[in-house]
């Protein structure tokens, strides 16, 4: 049976609808910068999409072929995930998305090297005749963080966001988010296929904690 991320690792991919701390470890991604409105039909973000499931596919599938990775199982890929920032604005400023920058990236298997990874770009590119130089190998260290399964529409992602904050600081963290620790979002839903109302996301902020000042 393939190993399946989502499954193993629930702690991460799975958590409840009531927020929590946990200390996520270092990840090597497929990744792709952009910025604008997510929702543009001919935005960097639909486009990014379809350069990370190319090379995630290709790694994936690579057992089939003549080029043998060393360490290689047969997995499930894991699910699109993002970055999301925006210049000037701690949080997330929902009501001006066209200002968004992000890191869209999906998870690799930790035997995809940076070596295997520049392979599958290599041959993504001569397979599907497209341009694959943005996409890149991404490693994310995000540590200590606050986190929930957020359930319906994004544009109701506050209301979550909120409620993480106000645990976090009732269980001694403060929120730190910084140029290198981000909103980051996972996404268990298809849109396209499932009911709005329904939609599944895992909503994360780094934290850290409090700074007392003894007298």
């Amino acid at each position: 049976m393939a190993f399946d991320y989502k499954k193993e690792y629930k702690e991460f991919y799975m958590p409840p609808k009531k927020p929590g701390i946990v200390t996520i470890p270092p990840m090597h991604y497929v990744a792709v910068r952009g910025q604008g409105n997510p929702n543009d039909e001919n935005g960097e973000y639909k486009s990014s999409i379809s350069l990370l499931y190319g090379i995630a596919f290709t790694i994936k599938m690579s057992y089939k072929g003549n080029h043998k990775i060393d360490g290689y199982f047969q997995y499930v890929v894991p699910p699109l995930e993002g970055l999301w920032w925006q210049e000037g604005v701690k949080g997330v400023d929902y009501a001006h998305k066209e200002n968004f920058q992000f890191i869209s990236m999906i998870r690799l298997p930790d035997f995809v090297t940076r070596e295997e990874f520049d392979w599958a770009a290599a041959e993504a590119s001569a397979k599907k005749k497209l341009d694959f130089s943005k996409a890149e190998y991404f490693s994310y260290d995000e540590g200590k963080c606050v986190q929930c399964m957020h359930i319906g529409p994004y544009d109701d992602e506050p209301r979550t966001v909120d409620a993480m904050h106000e645990y976090a600081e009732a269980q001694g963290y403060v929120l730190d988010i910084t140029a290198t620790r981000l909103h980051h979002e996972i996404y268990l839903s298809d849109p396209r296929k499932c009911a709005i109302s329904k939609l599944k996301t895992v909503v994360r902020h780094p934290v850290k904690e409090k700074s007392y000042i003894q007298v």
